[in-house]
């Protein structure tokens, strides 16, 4: 496996991803890609996005709204499947499990993204868009993006 990692990807918050890459033997390198953040060269229509946590995932499928739905619609025309990965805590371990989140913006703001509606706003893009959602502690991440990156080459 050669895992082609997009250049965006900020060196500082890769590196435990690099460490258990190496460790794995799983060679890598790092270029532009036309979506996502990671592929698996032997299946690059398979691409994973990944979110450091499901604050930066709301800001993406709200504030930056248009821009999100540009990348999964640039990924349908170019025949990638696009899935995302979100490192977030053990508490958040499948989709479901979005809806029991307590956004700390709700603190400040009453009109913060709640989980339910966070929950909502996934399942409508799964759907729209043939997307996924999966979810990882931070620990876990290098080891899911393999293990993800795997399964994509038996769909």
């Amino acid at each position: 496996m050669t895992i082609q990692i997009d250049s965006r990807e900020k060196p500082k918050a890769i590196q435990k991803i690099l460490t258990v890459f190496e460790h794995e033997k799983v060679q890598y390198f790092v270029s532009k890609l036309p979506c996502g953040d990671y592929c698996d060269l032997d299946n690059a229509r398979y691409c994973i996005d990944r979110k450091q946590n499901l604050s930066e995932l709301v800001g993406n499928v709200c504030q930056q709204h248009e821009r999100f739905i540009g990348e999964l619609k640039r990924a349908r025309q170019l025949g990638i499947k696009l899935v995302f990965l979100v490192e977030h805590s053990a508490a958040i371990r499948c989709l479901e499990d979005v809806r029991l989140w307590k956004n700390p913006r709700l603190r400040e703001s009453p009109l913060a993204v709640s989980g339910e509606r966070l929950y909502k706003i996934l399942v409508t893009l799964r759907q729209r868009y043939d997307t996924e959602f999966y979810f990882c502690t931070k620990a876990e991440t290098g080891r899911r993006i393999i293990e993800l990156l795997k399964e994509g080459k038996n769909k």
